[in-house]
């Protein structure tokens, strides 16, 4: 009598799609990667592309750069004729 050939199993958290089954199935395999799964695309048997989730994101920190960034005093202050005509009329990159 002839035993079967055991089926390999996979780790619960690694999902093998088709590719066409993940075209149809893209926002809902979006939304289980994001969740924390890994899921594997496969094109003809051949795994191709993987879906996991991003890496949470630093917590921004106010004020990370007061005291590095500063503006001159006459920042804001109208240009003068010249400075307006190289501004519109002047050479994109300053002569060599």
């Amino acid at each position: 009598m002839k035993r079967k050939a055991a089926k390999r199993r996979r780790p619960p958290d690694k999902i093998i799609n088709n590719l066409y089954e993940a075209k149809l199935n893209l926002s809902r395999l979006v939304e289980r990667a994001a969740a924390g799964e890994e899921i594997v695309i496969a094109k003809n048997g051949k795994p191709m592309a993987k879906l996991v989730p991003l890496p949470a994101r630093p917590k921004r920190v106010p004020g990370l750069w007061k005291g590095k960034v500063w503006e001159s005093p006459d920042c804001w202050a109208p240009m003068s004729a010249d400075e307006l005509k190289l501004w519109y009329e002047g050479d994109i990159e300053p002569p060599a």
